[in-house]
């Protein structure tokens, strides 16, 4: 269930879009997903040109610190005409986002 929760919550982050483009009419060029009792893995194409790739696992089955690694990326055509891509890591440090177009924050 952890699983369906994640990837609808990261697919619905993944097709969000700025209102100043039409999407609407965005069609689904590639969609391939596999969803495993410890895993899943998916990779999503437009025709708007977005993508989105993700991985996630879990890790400590079983124990009192099972936690979910997600590892992926994905990218998207800006108002600007420049292909943006983020490319991150969500674990128990939470979000980890990294991309040319964002400022690098060290902790």
């Amino acid at each position: 269930m952890k699983f369906a929760i994640v990837f609808a919550a990261l697919f619905a982050v993944a097709l969000a879009a700025p209102a100043t483009q039409d999407y609407a009419n965005a069609e689904v060029i590639r969609l391939e997903s596999d969803v495993r009792p410890e895993g899943y893995n998916f990779a999503l194409e437009t025709s708007d040109g977005k993508t989105h790739q993700e991985e996630g696992s879990l890790k400590n089955v079983g124990s009192e610190d099972e936690a979910i690694v997600v590892r992926g990326s994905y990218s998207f055509v800006a108002d600007d005409g420049q292909t943006y891509t983020v490319n991150y890591v969500a674990d128990e440090n939470g979000f980890q986002p990294e991309g040319a177009h964002l400022p690098n924050i060290a902790h």
